[in-house]
């Protein structure tokens, strides 16, 4: 797939979906659907148009594209979304954006998209517009309920990132690169990989959770994954989250780590002793390995 800011587009005619789609959750997924080419904004737009109200969000960039890609789609177009982009009218991002850059042929968006200066813009507007085709896909219900972003964020920051991971139509998972820390995990005899979790995205609720983890290398590994503040002792450290990666041996510090979580085995709890801490950590594992492996078959 082609990554493309919009002021480096090359014309053609294209199939366009557009949306922020942060998660590219199964609802977006029925939006992107026979679109060639998807359209989003970096960074979110109410990070630009309410600085204060920006949500967490589910996906960085780098997940985003990866995401977009499985649905088969050629190219994923970045609008690089500031205070003037924020002040254009709906017609002209008719006019300009869609039409005269992108050479949209035919539109989708969810039905309750909006766009333009003061969100002036909607679907019936796109509906109206004889240069091109406008789908407008409806709101995808799973349980009697609208899978959304913000609905998703909330199971994910609760722990429920199983049920998370239905919606999403993959599982939750975040990145970053492994940082040191105490080397706690190894005197106990389960070295960890440490991320510091980025305040921008959302980070599962404390616990410990199975977990799949995949190394700069491609490689791939079950993993026991603790999220919090590792309460049985006094780090003095903020919240991290800490990935014991099974059956690997070697050095991941400064590499990048991708976590996908599976399922939540527990909350974080202070034990009594670092024995009882070490007897179920080896539960954890367990656990952990039998997860994966039924995610894997």
């Amino acid at each position: 797939m082609k990554l493309t800011r919009l002021p480096d587009i090359e014309p053609r005619a294209r199939r366009v979906a557009v949306g922020t789609f942060d998660g590219v959750h199964l609802g977006h997924r029925e939006v992107i659907r026979g679109a060639d080419t998807v359209l989003t904004f970096d960074p979110h737009p109410t990070a630009v148009i309410q600085p204060g109200a920006a949500p967490r969000l589910l996906t960085d960039p780098a997940r985003k594209a990866q995401l977009v890609a499985s649905l088969g789609v050629q190219e994923l177009v970045v609008i690089p979304f500031d205070e003037d982009f924020a002040g254009r009218s709906a017609q002209d991002f008719l006019d300009d954006v869609l039409v005269g850059r992108l050479g949209a042929t035919h539109v989708t968006v969810g039905e309750n998209f909006r766009f333009g200066r003061k969100a002036q813009g909607d679907p019936q507007l796109l509906r109206s517009d004889e240069r091109f085709q406008t789908r407008v896909a409806k709101l995808v219900e799973i349980d009697g309920e609208i899978v959304s972003s913000s609905h998703i964020r909330a199971l994910v920051l609760g722990g429920a990132v199983e049920y998370a991971g239905r919606l999403l139509g993959d599982p939750f998972t975040l990145a970053g690169e492994v940082a040191h820390g105490d080397e706690r995990g190894r005197e106990l005899g389960y070295p960890t990989a440490n991320l510091i979790p980025n305040p921008a995205y959302v980070t599962p609720g404390h616990g410990v959770y199975a977990a799949r983890a995949t190394t700069s290398t491609g490689e791939t590994y079950a993993a026991a994954v603790n999220v919090g503040v590792r309460p049985t002792f006094v780090t003095g450290r903020g919240e991290l989250i800490e990935a014991y990666l099974l059956d690997f041996a070697g050095d991941l510090y400064d590499t990048r780590l991708e976590i996908a979580f599976l399922k939540r085995l527990r909350g974080e709890k202070r034990f009594d002793s670092v024995d009882a801490l070490i007897d179920q950590m080896a539960l954890d594992v367990d656990a952990a390995r039998a997860i994966h492996g039924r995610a894997a078959a």
